[in-house]
């Protein structure tokens, strides 16, 4: 059975503090135990930190309580500041290299300091706490107050919670995550790294009211052990006005929303991962594995390659019972470098994971489409004067279950509906421009953005039926075949970056991870379990459907049948970067 809340045993000794009576008792003691003047709290941007004043800070009883915020520019000075890494664009803006120094009004700032010093001469204890704290004063005690970039956007959405610095509470939640990703997670994520070598405890704030602390040692041992065995991510599940019900019926998750549209099982840069210290669980973004341990997790090619980044990311797009995805391309290289600032682009794949048989999916272009016209006929959708009559330049194909179809950036492509793909692309994943929308508004009642500026010069019209049938349509080249499994190579198409690897077995299989981090997912059979070669990790098991990640320092693991599978067929999809 799918397990939507996969946690990893953590095996250090110290126990979390949970709850803040608990928290609290924690820090008095670290207080009397050394001389402490003054404590931050750094925030991650859209930690609730009226809670954490109110819950934390008051009751511990300090001398004089400094908000971070009000020690930075305004907002409307700080949007002055960063408006041409916003953009105009509901949707897209341009990578900024900003620091939260940058914002730190330096008058303002050279008064506190001021003021603090007098407070430490007088034997006062302070309280510094929000994003950028930790940038006002030399502290005495860190504590860093973090939030995965998913439970973020649901704050976005719930009208709330602001941007860091916007006051745009109830903003268009699309406006909200474009400023979250073209500017204040690039810039948090820059401090936090920075903040790595200097924080004492870490405090997750994901449950309102109950939050959950840990001192930096256990915590980074924790990410040391993650980084050396398989582990799965938190998964999340969105609905979307063209979603299916599979996901809600196979497992048996997301049953109070209206569909399911997308699940992501394998997005550290968003997904959060379960830590569980003694009886206490506590929830940190996946994202700090990659940032903390890259050489271990990611190996030492991916690494240079990419930086502290994961390059590899899984979901699940569910039609069945839903409709059409929109009509859409992803940037070539060279633009959205240019344009966006971005170091690469999101070159994918569909993963059939099921199908009825009028399944479809939209790739390419027909034979013969001529450019002008077919963009014509887009700006006249576009405007609402008529439909776009995708069966004159669309490539339309039949689908089944566990073909696979490559998709490199500049493709037009879509997923039909009545189908479950398992998406496998690369990680950057706003630059989706939709060229058609099937004449559909959001779930919440507003039409879906069309960027047609930007997908007309990515389009790559020489992508042709007959090319995406020579170069894109079930690619299987068997490798290796024996009397209990058969590996073969699916693909991806030659321009992209990502390998994948279908093994179909029903005994023990051994896998290398060709010095790269790999990821999987069991797509045929009940559950399997992953062993270590040389014992270096307990066993683990994983179920139908649930994606898992293989660290590149484990080098090979054997992974076969388990539990009711045994004796049966099953099938895993796996990617790595060539």
């Amino acid at each position: 059975m799918f397990n939507p809340f996969p946690e990893v045993k953590v095996e250090a000794e110290q126990q979390a503090c949970s709850g803040y009576d608990a928290i609290i008792d924690t820090i008095r003691h670290k207080i009397t135990q050394s001389r402490t003047n003054v404590i931050t709290i750094e925030c991650y941007p859209t930690v609730n930190e009226s809670e954490l004043l109110e819950e934390l800070i008051k009751p511990l009883n300090p001398s004089y309580i400094v908000q971070a915020s009000d020690q930075f520019y305004s907002s409307q000075k700080v949007s002055e500041m960063i408006q041409m890494n916003l953009t105009d664009d509901r949707v897209f803006g341009l990578m900024s290299h900003h620091s939260f120094s940058d914002f730190v009004d330096v008058q303002k700032q050279k008064e506190l300091k001021t003021s603090i010093q007098a407070k430490i001469q007088n034997n006062e204890w302070i309280v510094i706490y929000g994003v950028g704290a930790s940038l006002l004063y030399e502290t005495d005690l860190l504590i860093y107050a973090d939030l995965a970039r998913w439970e973020i956007q649901n704050r976005y959405r719930s009208g709330e919670f602001s941007n860091w610095k916007a006051d745009n509470f109830g903003e268009d939640p699309l406006r909200m995550v474009k400023r979250g990703y073209f500017f204040e997670w690039r810039v948090a994520d820059k401090l936090k790294k920075q903040l790595f070598t200097n924080i004492d405890y870490f405090l997750d704030t994901h449950q309102e009211h109950h939050p959950v602390m840990i001192d930096a040692g256990s915590y980074f041992q924790a990410l040391e052990q993650v980084a050396r065995q398989p582990f799965r991510l938190v998964p999340f599940f969105d609905p979307g006005v063209w979603g299916g019900n599979w996901m809600q019926e196979n497992f048996q998750v997301g049953q109070d929303k209206i569909n399911l549209a997308w699940s992501f099982d394998g997005v550290p840069e968003e997904n959060s991962l379960y830590l569980k210290f003694g009886d206490v669980r506590m929830e940190i973004p996946a994202n700090n594995v990659v940032m903390h341990q890259p050489l271990p997790l990611l190996g030492e090619r991916v690494y240079g390659r990419f930086g502290a980044e994961f390059p590899i990311r899984f979901d699940f797009l569910d039609t069945m019972g839903g409709g059409n995805l929109s009509l859409q391309v992803h940037p070539l290289t060279d633009y959205v470098q240019d344009v966006f600032g971005a170091h690469y682009t999101q070159d994918e794949s569909y993963y059939i994971v099921e199908a009825e048989e009028e399944a479809k999916i939209y790739l390419g272009v027909k034979n013969g489409t001529d450019k002008e016209e077919m963009m014509q006929q887009l700006r006249l959708a576009e405007t609402g004067a008529r439909r776009f009559p995708d069966e004159d330049y669309i490539y339309k194909r039949p689908i089944k279950k566990h073909d696979h179809y490559s998709i490199p950036a500049g493709t037009i492509h879509s997923a039909g509906a009545n189908s479950v793909v398992l998406e496998i692309s690369a990680t950057p994943n706003r630059f989706t421009f939709k060229l058609w929308d099937w004449e559909r508004v959001g779930l919440d009642g507003v039409p879906r953005p069309v960027h047609l500026e930007h997908g007309e010069p990515n389009i790559v019209f020489s992508r042709d039926q007959d090319w995406v049938e020579e170069e894109l349509a079930n690619r299987f080249e068997v490798l290796v075949t024996n009397e209990t499994w058969k590996e073969e190579r699916t693909g991806l198409h030659e321009s992209e970056f990502i390998e994948t690897r279908r093994h179909t077995f029903s005994g023990e299989v051994l896998h290398e991870t060709h010095g790269s981090v790999n990821v999987l997912n069991l797509v045929e059979g009940d559950e399997a379990v992953v062993e270590s070669v040389d014992g270096s990790f307990a066993p683990f098991v994983v179920h139908y459907g649930e994606t898992f990640i293989i660290p590149e320092t484990v080098k090979n693991y054997r992974i076969k049948p388990h539990g009711s599978s045994v004796g049966k067929e099953l099938i895993t999809i796996k990617a790595f970067v060539r």
